[in-house]
């Protein structure tokens, strides 16, 4: 079946403590339905210290979403679900609310 998010997409947060909130897809993870969102559903990591990382300590990064909580943005603005046709001799993605393609 063919990804209805992929890596580089501006996303919409439907749900949870980043409502509302969007940002670029930085992986996606088919095996498990979930992504990872830039500045989305931050965690912090306590860190022992490494010869790559002498300085250990507490860092920031992101933790994945459920697919089913983001939704693609369309162009204007607002969050969009995804269709799938044929145009030529290629498979396009676009945008329901607006008929764009992706």
């Amino acid at each position: 079946m063919a990804a209805k998010i992929k890596k580089g997409d501006n996303v919409v947060v439907l749900t949870g403590k980043d409502k509302g909130r969007t940002g670029t897809v930085l992986k996606v993870l088919p095996a498990e339905n979930r992504v990872v969102v830039q500045g989305i559903n931050m965690v912090q990591r306590h860190t022992r210290p490494t010869q790559a990382d002498p300085q250990g300590g507490i860092k920031n990064k992101e933790a994945s979403l459920h697919l089913s909580n983001v939704a693609i943005v369309d162009a204007n603005g607002k969050a969009t679900r995804v269709g799938f046709k044929v145009e030529g001799d290629q498979k396009v993605r676009f945008a329901k609310t607006t008929g764009d393609v992706i």
